[in-house]
């Protein structure tokens, strides 16, 4: 088990939220889904974007730099990129589809803990 470092406050972020925060130099991203917590990644792993400046929609995050989809709740992709043609095919070969880490995030005295 590693260990817990505290993120934030449960109420400092709304419903539906998300916001990038630094944990030991890492760029973590958290985000509030009703009453649930998610802590992944922040950066994604085609170019870099910063998901906490993208959209979320229920559990799924979209890069705001090519429109790749990640589900918060695992880190799986839905989608690698956004669009067809050419390109997306070049981008699809040159960056395999990689998921995003998702860590342990609770609640605990209205802190939010995230494993590191």
């Amino acid at each position: 088990m590693g260990s817990l470092m505290e993120v934030g406050k449960a109420g400092e972020l709304k419903d539906g939220a998300m916001k990038e925060v630094s944990v030991e130099g890492q760029e973590i991203l958290l985000a509030r889904v009703g009453d649930k917590y998610y802590a992944t990644d922040n950066r994604c792993p085609h170019m870099g974007g910063k998901l906490s400046q993208g959209k979320l929609e229920g559990t799924i995050v979209t890069c705001p730099r090519h429109g790749s989809q990640f589900d918060l709740s695992s880190g799986q992709v839905v989608r690698w990129l956004k669009g067809t043609g050419l390109m997306s095919t070049i981008g699809k070969a040159l960056k395999s589809p990689r998921t995003l880490t998702v860590y342990n995030i609770k609640v605990e005295d209205g802190k939010l803990l995230i494993e590191i």
